[in-house]
């Protein structure tokens, strides 16, 4: 261990035992395929969680979406959003889900992340695009802002043929760096998993790019603290009830080695953090969270920790 080093405090929460992990599921919805795919997996989750699905449109204000019908100046868009919203209603119900639906008008990623916020939701649903090439590395997709805005923990799941969806979750993947951004992702995503009995697979990365070949000494250091963001994982896990855990130390880039991670473990689930930025300078390469979220061919829960 480190002298000097404070263990962090993973287990200061209520652990949660059984399926309480989430009450009120907000789900973006605009009816797209891949989107109702990821309504089925929200159906799965909230049937699990006894929780209520919230299923919102947003009417873009952006889109030039009024007109005249009939001599009566309507939005065809939030018109289109009734629609969309009670045919998810209608599958949610078939799959026996409480749910609630709503349309308001707004520009998508902030409207998503104040209703979720304001209405106290305990976690967000959404589709991604996926990363398509290296165009996908600009601006991100309203579900990549959203993760990158929101307080609320964000599940997100790529509208990709290799996707996979799988419910319940056996095996839960949690990169850690021990850093504070990673503390409630820890915490997340150990909660998630002792209420599902899954497999924890704690990975931290050692990112040689940050240094050269030949810094040994560098190399040793970066590796024990990957040891030791590890360690606390791991007696986190005991408090939690989580009855196995695997640890892995990776080197490489990061994304890199979590997918990687995610394709050796079989993991049905990433749980990260992302620290997240309300200003207009994270427009551009992301962070790790967002950049895991385009690639990992599973859902990617991201919880927003320490500035």
């Amino acid at each position: 261990m480190i002298r000097g080093r404070t263990p962090t405090n993973y287990a200061s929460a209520p652990v949660a035992r059984g399926n309480d992990m989430y009450d009120d599921i907000l789900l973006p919805f605009d009816g797209s395929d891949g989107a109702a795919a990821v309504l089925s997996h929200a159906a799965d989750l909230a049937r699990f969680a006894d929780a209520t699905v919230h299923v919102l449109f947003v009417a873009d204000t952006s889109r030039d979406s009024v007109t005249v019908i009939d001599g009566e100046t309507v939005d065809a868009l939030a018109q289109k959003g009734e629609t969309v919203v009670t045919e998810a209603a209608e599958t949610l119900a078939a799959a026996g889900v409480d749910h609630e639906t709503d349309v308001v008008q707004g520009n998508p990623a902030p409207a998503i992340v104040e209703y979720a916020e304001r209405a106290a939701h305990d976690l967000v649903v959404m589709p991604t695009q996926g990363r398509e090439g290296v165009s996908r590395y600009l601006l991100g997709s309203v579900s990549e802002k959203v993760v990158r805005l929101s307080s609320v923990p964000v599940l997100t799941a790529r509208m990709r043929p290799d996707e996979l969806l799988t419910f319940p979750y056996e095996d839960v993947l949690i990169p850690t760096d021990g850093s504070p951004a990673a503390t409630d992702a820890v915490e997340h995503g150990l909660r998630l998993a002792a209420s599902l009995d899954a497999t924890v697979h704690g990975v931290s990365v050692v990112d040689e790019s940050t240094f050269g070949p030949d810094d040994h000494v560098l190399s040793a250091g970066r590796e024990a603290v990957a040891e030791d963001a590890l360690d606390d994982l791991a007696a986190a896990a005991t408090e939690h009830g989580v009855s196995t855990v695997e640890r892995h130390v990776e080197r490489g880039a990061p994304v890199e080695a979590i997918v990687d991670q995610i394709r050796t473990n079989g993991a049905h689930a990433v749980v990260m953090g992302t620290t997240g930025r309300r200003g207009t300078e994270r427009v551009l390469l992301g962070s790790v969270a967002e950049q895991t979220v385009r690639s990992a061919p599973v859902p990617v829960v991201t919880v927003r920790g320490g500035e």
